[in-house]
């Protein structure tokens, strides 16, 4: 029964040493460098802009938002050559018909070669309320992922369980963070997108594991938890890979739009799958789980 194709777990402790060192890398950064947030939690005036006349350049739009002392402006391209995507602060005392204003300035500047395609507008007590509102979400989620392995499994598994999501959804936040990448409401969803696929991922694992316990009273658990990745492996391959597959045509084809939400996505589900195996998995090892502790829980 010993004779499993991969020994996985003949690498833990160095793949746990690696993952800590990028979990205090990841809070390091968030603490630090902070998370670039996006109109949607910050406040201000997003507008996706079309320009007809195609001699009007990034810098002409840069400069004209400028002049116009809306507070910071970001302006960079959108998908199409001619396609723009401008942020800028809003400011309290700005006027009632702000975009009005700001397409009468745009036209004295570089003239009529454009139409506003989407506008979208959030105040600063909206913005802080989302921000709240994400923030208790996710919070939430774990904790309701936590009782729920508690209740399915015992409570070494919800342990293995959370410290796995913790690690996904913190080293997920690190690289967004790292490379300065938006954080708007699609990544709020994307991260409880991710934690609703690792425990997936992670209860397929911790029920073999437990089927395997209850079976093989003369294998230790170490072996045994290498025994049923092994076991798990095909379906873990076949189901990430095929979602990575889907996530990498969205990011690509899917428009700047979805970038971030596809490049979040595709984070989870390589941090989840690792995560199942090295993170969940071995806290059953540090843990000592053994058949009497499954038997003892079924019996109580």
């Amino acid at each position: 029964m010993k004779d499993y194709k991969l020994n996985f777990n003949k690498y833990f402790k160095a793949f746990n040493i690696f993952s800590i060192a990028l979990i205090i890398i990841s809070v390091a950064l968030l603490m630090f460098k902070g998370l670039n947030f996006g109109v949607d939690f910050k406040g201000g005036t997003l507008i996706e802009l079309r320009a007809t006349d195609k001699q009007i350049t990034i810098s002409q739009l840069r400069q004209s938002f400028l002049n116009m002392n809306l507070g910071d402006v970001t302006v960079k391209e959108f998908g199409k050559n001619n396609d723009f995507l401008i942020k800028f602060e809003k400011k309290e005392n700005n006027n009632s018909d702000l975009i009005g204003q700001v397409k009468e300035d745009l036209t004295k500047f570089v003239g009529p070669g454009f139409n506003f395609r989407r506008v979208e507008s959030v105040g600063p007590k909206v913005s802080t309320e989302l921000l709240k509102s994400g923030v208790i979400a996710i919070g939430l989620s774990l904790a309701a992922m936590l009782i729920y392995i508690w209740i399915r499994f015992e409570w070494q598994f919800s342990i293995g369980a959370i410290l796995a999501l913790l690690h996904d959804v913190l080293l997920t936040l690190g690289v967004f963070s790292l490379f300065s990448f938006e954080i708007n409401l699609s990544i709020v969803a994307a991260v409880l997108t991710i934690v609703g696929y690792s425990m997936n991922d992670t209860v397929v694992i911790f029920d073999r594991i437990r089927e395997n316990l209850k079976k093989f009273s003369d294998i230790n658990i170490f072996d045994l938890t290498n025994i049923s990745i092994n076991e798990t492996l095909s379906r873990t391959i076949i189901t990430s890979a095929t979602t990575l597959l889907a996530l990498v045509s969205i990011y690509i084809f899917g428009g700047q739009i979805l970038k971030g939400f596809s490049l979040a996505m595709i984070l989870g589900v390589i941090f989840g799958t690792y995560s199942s195996i090295y993170i969940a998995s071995p806290i059953l090892i540090l843990l000592n789980v053994s058949q009497k502790t499954i038997l003892k829980e079924d019996k109580d």
